[in-house]
């Protein structure tokens, strides 16, 4: 299998829009972030997690032509507002898209996209949920998704581990009884919004201090502001086995 990071910017991106800071004006196009998003791929199976704003471009990028299924962690704009977005596949297969969310999820998806919801529009995306919860895997497509819940400052959430890799965006904090969920991952990724304490989102300290907890082989930062620093500067700063990631990021496990 296969994870590519699509976007590992927080919910306004990087560049942010009017900012000309050192990472917003960097030509490194590891400091160019889109919002927060995964592809799982394994084979002929396209899996992604979350669908924000710039779905559209993400797909288009990595030059996606299905999508088996959505995973979506929560609904915040930056994780769902690009749904509109899955009309193409809907096109070619003339199937609805299989989305999978938690119960309050799925309802706030309904509020937002009530035009997929009510009355048939023709043009309209299709989209099929599929209620989650943390406690019960999934199979999709041959593949086990294990659910982990999180907590992104009082709001829980939910990260997702697939074999020996384990993704997780907008941490605060894991409870003791997910952890064991998490234990023997040989690869994590998970997020730090940058090095300031912050009261829905780990800060750097906080993300490396819960990467030694969990002991991962490998690690990977996502989910990063503009205010975290720039890329090339950061990879004297973190320690061994640990990485900020970057779009475009392919992991093989």
């Amino acid at each position: 299998m296969k994870l590519t990071l699509l976007g590992t910017g927080t919910s306004q991106g990087v560049p942010v829009i009017g900012c000309d800071c050192e990472a917003c004006i960097s030509a490194d196009p590891r400091d160019n972030r889109l919002r927060s998003s995964a592809l799982l791929s394994d084979g002929n199976t396209n899996i992604i997690i979350d669908a924000g704003p710039d779905f559209r471009q993400q797909m288009l990028r990595a030059r996606i032509r299905h999508v088996n299924g959505i995973l979506l962690t929560h609904e915040h704009n930056d994780h769902v507002i690009g749904l509109d977005d899955v009309r193409p596949f809907n096109f070619r297969t003339g199937h609805p898209m299989t989305v999978y969310a938690l119960p309050r999820v799925a309802e706030q998806v309904r509020r937002r996209f009530e035009y997929i919801f009510g009355e048939p529009t023709p043009g309209a995306p299709r989209i099929e949920l599929v209620p989650l919860d943390k406690d019960t895997p999934i199979n999709m497509d041959g593949i086990k998704i294990q659910p982990i819940g999180i907590m992104h400052g009082r709001l829980p959430i939910l990260g997702f581990r697939f074999g020996n890799l384990t993704y997780l965006t907008d941490v605060k904090t894991v409870p003791e009884s997910e952890k064991s969920k998490i234990a023997g991952t040989k690869y994590l990724i998970t997020s730090a919004l940058h090095q300031r304490e912050h009261p829905v989102h780990m800060n750097l300290e906080e993300a490396l201090a819960f990467i030694a907890e969990m002991a991962p082989t490998r690690a990977w930062i996502t989910h990063i502001s503009h205010q975290m620093g720039l890329a090339r500067e950061m990879e004297t700063q973190l320690p061994p086995g640990v990485s900020l990631a970057y779009d475009g990021l392919e992991i093989e496990f």
